[in-house]
């Protein structure tokens, strides 16, 4: 089960509780302990009983140190209660109640004065791999916008701080009107971003499970318009060259957040080669692609959009920084108004939330914003177990395209 929600019956469940006595963290010098800030804010009660009704958590939370803690408002909670992911659950299930809770816990402390308009990407304490494959554990993005401080979580969704810098002996609380999202594996976040293309080729390349399954990954995921403008070349590829051109859109071992991309650099792909990122003006480069997305969090690392499909075989192609679209790395392909292997993947239905950047033709053929099948919060998921390894089963080929 993948982000890891709450649902009314367990909170009901869990508010027989309310009127325990959590640990008291209070320190010499008068500050304010968790459990007394909790205690004292109205707009956190259901939070609290959340705490309460898992295990150890309460305990956890009270000698915790250094830390910062995004706290959604009862009216967070409702909003997610009212959703169908948050229906749909019919367990109360205690560990994925955790693996949520975790997800709002940042490792450090951080005062909303400490954000600024360039994204920062903080780990928390969600590090079960069941729900995350990053080492040092699953990130938010944190940014400055419009004077208000948001975090960006799974399938882009924002909360916004609404109450910043309560602070409490083990760090510092900020009141967020949204319920985090735990990001999903790189197939279902296709999907649900209306990445058709992407979760077509990873199916027919069978690839899911292993891409799923990696650690610490970068993903270069090309929208559907950049499948389309190769779509003559897709009928011809045999599945060991369609899995070495995905192969040479994945950095194993590294999460390149668009914070860490530089002009210049290269970084490895999976089946070898590099890859050559460009900065021009702002706009991000890989090889001869567009980054039209950026920091797509997924179970396994950061997923950034792109506007061109890489071609292993013309790791020389360069940007035209001017073009509004960038021309195939592959020559003598003609543009299709549809590519074949998206037969079979749901078409979503609604917008996922909008990343701190938003550009046109993220994920859907005719542009706009990326698009998700459910009609509110994504449907738990738990992340993959399968090995690296089998990403080159049966990909050895490079494509001469």
């Amino acid at each position: 089960m993948y982000s890891q929600l709450l649902t009314v019956a367990a909170l009901a469940a869990l508010a027989t509780a309310q009127n325990e006595t959590m640990p008291s963290n209070s320190t010499e010098g008068g500050s304010m302990s968790l459990t007394q800030l909790l205690d004292s804010t109205e707009s956190l009660s259901t939070l609290k009983t959340a705490v309460r009704g898992v295990p150890g958590l309460a305990e956890m939370l009270g000698s915790a140190e250094n830390v910062t803690i995004l706290a959604p408002s009862n009216e967070a909670f409702q909003m997610f209660m009212e959703t169908p992911a948050a229906a749909a659950l019919a367990d109360n299930d205690t560990e994925a109640i955790q693996a949520l809770l975790s997800y709002h816990i940042i490792n450090g402390t951080y005062a909303s004065s400490a954000v600024t308009e360039t994204p920062v990407f903080l780990p928390t304490m969600l590090n079960d791999s069941m729900y995350a494959n990053v080492t040092g554990g699953q990130v938010v993005e944190a940014v400055m916008q419009e004077d208000s401080v948001v975090f960006y979580s799974g399938l882009l969704s924002n909360a916004t701080v609404t109450m910043a810098d309560q602070n409490f002996t083990g760090g510092v609380v900020h009141i967020i009107d949204n319920v985090l999202t735990i990001p999903q594996n790189v197939s279902s976040t296709a999907v649900a971003a209306g990445l058709s293309g992407v979760a077509g080729a990873l199916t027919r390349a069978n690839l899911v499970d292993a891409v799923d399954s990696l650690t610490d990954v970068t993903i270069f995921a090309p929208n559907n318009s950049a499948f389309q403008a190769i779509g003559s070349a897709l009928p011809n590829m045999t599945t060991s060259m369609l899995a070495s051109i995905l192969q040479y859109h994945v950095v194993d071992g590294t999460v390149a957040y668009s914070s860490s991309l530089e002009d210049g650099m290269t970084v490895p792909a999976m089946m070898g080669g590099d890859l050559r990122i460009t900065i021009d003006d702002g706009d991000v480069f890989v090889n001869s692609a567009k980054v039209v997305l950026p920091d797509v969090l997924v179970a396994n690392g950061v997923v950034h959009v792109i506007d061109n499909v890489l071609n292993p075989n013309n790791s020389m192609a360069m940007p035209d920084p001017t073009a509004s679209v960038q021309t195939p790395a592959f020559s003598g392909v003609t543009s299709t108004d549809s590519v074949d292997i998206t037969s079979g993947i749901p078409t979503p239905t609604t917008p996922i939330g909008a990343g701190p950047t938003p550009a046109e033709d993220a994920g859907g053929e005719d542009g706009g914003a990326m698009m998700t099948s459910a009609e509110g919060a994504a449907s738990p998921m738990k992340t993959g177990a399968v090995g690296a390894a089998a990403l080159f089963a049966g990909a050895g080929m490079w494509v001469n395209i």
